[in-house]
């Protein structure tokens, strides 16, 4: 069957069949090859995007731009200092604006409400470049990263997330194996098990009755015996930093070290991570927290730079399955 996503936002992969996924993965493949080769079609030629970004960020802004002017559209780039959305003019009315000088929307911030709304009254293609309880992009690039590196098939790969079990980035692994057919195991402590959106459980398990996939939700270090994937995410989300004492304390067993990475008995086990990492104490933020007692990493610098890590090719995958997000909805 063919697969059109022309006109469609991409929001959460929840709202997109396995095979819609496929193709969107089967295509950033290819733009990777055309790119590699300097192959450009210029496909999006005299379209227009506009980037707004409420949270700062590297890849993904980066991703979204390279992907653009690679094939030939125009970006605009807004953040909150840049724009009035939300401040003299409603959201409602700046997306219906936005809709109009724009063939596309990409939106990077806080509430999900926020880049579904924009979906709504914009009447264009809108990407989420993440929200608090999403990371679509991100786990598209992971994914792809896999198909690179593990010789399986999706329905076949195991992938543990080990730390912060209720942020963004778990939940979008949640979908994404969800909707492939894969077993994911978020794998931290219970007191933030606890915290873990029931209904999200609810709606992937249910999702996993149609493609045979896993959620196992866990606080036993057996659990990552297997793994094909290790992944982890820094331990303070933005706007969290005040958290990190009783976070350091909460998830420093769950640390990613070469022990980890042993114990899953897997030679050829992957370590992911949508980056930045505190691996080491070469940043500010790691220096001044360290100097207060503290270490933030999540993972260790031996992990972190082993054969086992991919976390830059998968840092550029961001960019060849932004383009074919873009590439599928408007081009």
């Amino acid at each position: 069957m063919a697969v059109n996503l022309k006109g469609r936002s991409f929001l959460t992969l929840m709202d997109f069949t396995p095979e819609e996924i496929r193709y969107m993965l089967d295509l950033s493949h290819d733009l990777k090859a055309k790119k590699r080769a300097g192959i450009h079609n210029e496909v999006l030629k005299g379209k227009n995007v506009v980037l707004i970004f409420e949270k700062t960020s590297t890849r993904t802004r980066c991703a979204f731009e390279v992907a653009c002017l690679d094939e030939g559209a125009h970006v605009t780039f807004l953040d909150s200092s840049t724009s009035q959305i939300g401040k003299k003019e409603s959201l409602e009315d700046s997306a219906k604006v936005l809709g109009r000088f724009f063939d596309g929307i990409e939106y990077r911030g806080y509430k999900q409400e926020f880049v579904e709304n924009l979906a709504k009254y914009s009447g264009v293609p809108v990407w989420n470049g993440l929200t608090d309880i999403d990371h679509p992009t991100q786990i598209l690039a992971d994914i792809m990263t896999i198909e690179e590196h593990i010789v399986k098939p999706l329905n076949k790969v195991k992938v543990v997330f080990c730390g912060d079990v209720r942020n963004n980035m778990s939940y979008a692994w949640m979908y994404g194996c969800a909707k492939m057919g894969m077993h994911f195991v978020a794998y931290g402590p219970e007191e933030l098990i606890e915290l873990i959106d029931k209904d999200v459980v609810a709606r992937v398990k249910e999702v996993c009755i149609q493609t045979g996939g896993e959620i196992e939700i866990s606080s036993n270090p057996d659990c990552v015996k297997n793994a094909d994937v290790l992944y982890t995410d820094v331990w303070a989300s933005m706007g969290e930093e005040a958290e990190i004492p009783k976070r350091v304390q909460l998830l420093t067993p769950y640390k990613v070290t070469m022990e980890m990475v042993k114990a899953t008995g897997n030679e050829d086990v992957v370590f992911l991570h949508c980056l930045p990492a505190f691996h080491n104490f070469e940043t500010v933020m790691a220096k001044t927290q360290k100097a207060a007692g503290y270490d933030i990493r999540e993972v260790t610098d031996e992990v972190f730079r082993s054969k086992h890590s991919k976390v830059f090719d998968e840092a550029e995958n961001r960019l060849h399955t932004i383009k074919a997000v873009i590439v599928a909805t408007i081009g």
